[in-house]
């Protein structure tokens, strides 16, 4: 399990850094969270309620890949197909997406509850739009968020 790099993937409040940080700490490795890694412009779009284009997540994904190393858990949302191979290409060989999905009540309950992140309500809708779901050729898990964080964590380890 050391010589992968997970990446917690989808879409806003999906519970990406809450089940990243259980799983890295559950499998003893290193955790990194994407959105530190989003340039001060991007973060004061989302703030504004902007969506990203794929212009502004270019970077943002770039420094995201060259942080992820075998033995480390990242979250980023990794929302479309061309994303993740971006990913893939500048992160190690091995890189196994974790997809957390779950109903649109159960994402906007948990936005509702969080306190301190930059990501307003009102983009949940643009990211569902944006989510191309991993296909069957991506090397890739798909784990519900209906269950406690620490249920999904195990599911998780259960299926690595």
């Amino acid at each position: 399990m050391t010589g992968v790099a997970y990446v917690v993937m989808g879409v806003s409040g999906c519970g990406k850094s809450t089940v990243g940080r259980a799983l890295a700490e559950r499998l003893n490795l290193g955790f990194r969270d994407g959105d530190e890694l989003h340039p001060a412009a991007n973060i004061a779009k989302m703030v504004r309620g902007e969506p990203l284009t794929d212009v502004d997540r270019e970077p943002w994904l770039r420094a995201v890949g060259a942080a992820l190393h075998p033995g480390t858990v990242m979250a980023c949302s990794a929302l479309r197909r061309r994303y993740r191979d971006l990913l893939r290409a500048v992160a190690p060989e091995d890189v196994l997406f974790i997809y957390l999905h779950g109903t649109r009540e159960t994402l906007i309950e948990r936005m509702r509850h969080r306190n301190g992140h930059f990501m307003p309500m009102a983009l949940l809708d643009s990211q569902v739009a944006t989510l191309e779901e991993p296909g069957p050729d991506e090397r890739h898990l798909s784990v519900g968020i209906a269950a406690p964080t620490a249920q999904i964590v195990e599911a998780i380890v259960s299926l690595v």
